[in-house]
């Protein structure tokens, strides 16, 4: 978990990595290479993990500079991990311009979607470039919860103004939007990807400041079990921050 950064990402990235191994320790039998396809992959943090547990990995990202930074990591890496990693700039709505159909064993798209107006027609371009059987790994902010950061920060209006919208302002500043789970739910059984488990990602910490660093290891690992436990968990998967949803190509 070194390198992640600040608490929170470190929250979301260790559990959508638990999270997504279970998936795929479920779908595929051990010891296969898969096929990855990482769409908007940020920095790097899970294209890289899945590389050095041996598998193929692509990923595309049109942030310059996130790319950079991806490169940048890529680059320390040994030369048997940089062999199995591909990196190109572009959008995850052209993945048809760059692959064909069914290329992929595991799509995973995290922390796209709100940045995508209209969200169907890329969704429905990813479950394309997955083999039958793959899984399609989504990672979106949970519009079915968006009151809850304001509420328990006590911004009383904003979260009065939240229970009725799906859009927000990030930490950025960027007015972006969230999903819901039924509307995925349905999207992707429509897309023939129909939703086969779902989790919650950061229940307890999405509160965090910024700047708040990762407490000390056996914390953390205390911190980590309880986000986990309740990231599966009903009530309390249903208002975490964000959503894990998990599809499966019929």
């Amino acid at each position: 978990m070194k390198g992640l950064g600040g608490l929170r990402n470190v929250v979301r990235q260790e559990l959508v990595a638990r999270q997504l191994d279970e998936q795929i320790a479920a779908r595929f039998p051990v010891g296969q290479r898969l096929r990855v396809l990482d769409v908007g992959l940020g920095q790097g943090t899970q294209a890289l993990r899945l590389a050095r547990a041996g598998h193929q990995v692509t990923g595309i990202e049109s942030d310059a500079e996130m790319l950079a930074a991806a490169r940048a990591a890529l680059a320390a890496e040994p030369d048997g991990i940089r062999a199995r990693v591909r990196l190109l700039e572009g959008d995850g709505r052209d993945t048809g311009v760059h692959f064909l159909p069914g290329s992929f064993d595991v799509v995973l798209c995290h922390g796209v979607l709100m940045y995508v107006a209209e969200p169907d027609g890329m969704l429905a371009g990813l479950a394309r470039m997955l083999a039958p059987g793959g899984l399609l790994s989504l990672l979106v902010r949970n519009a079915d919860a968006l009151a809850m950061r304001p509420g328990l920060s006590g911004d009383w209006s904003a979260a009065i103004t939240a229970f009725d919208t799906a859009t927000y302002t990030n930490r950025i500043g960027l007015d972006v939007r969230a999903d819901r789970r039924a509307t995925l739910t349905s999207t992707l059984a429509g897309i023939g990807a129909p939703l086969h488990a779902w989790y919650g990602v950061r229940v307890f910490t999405d509160t965090a400041p910024d700047d708040a660093e990762p407490p000390s290891e056996a914390e953390l690992t205390a911190l980590l079990a309880a986000e986990e436990r309740a990231g599966r968990t009903d009530p309390y998967r249903a208002v975490a921050a964000l959503t894990h949803l998990c599809g499966v190509r019929g």
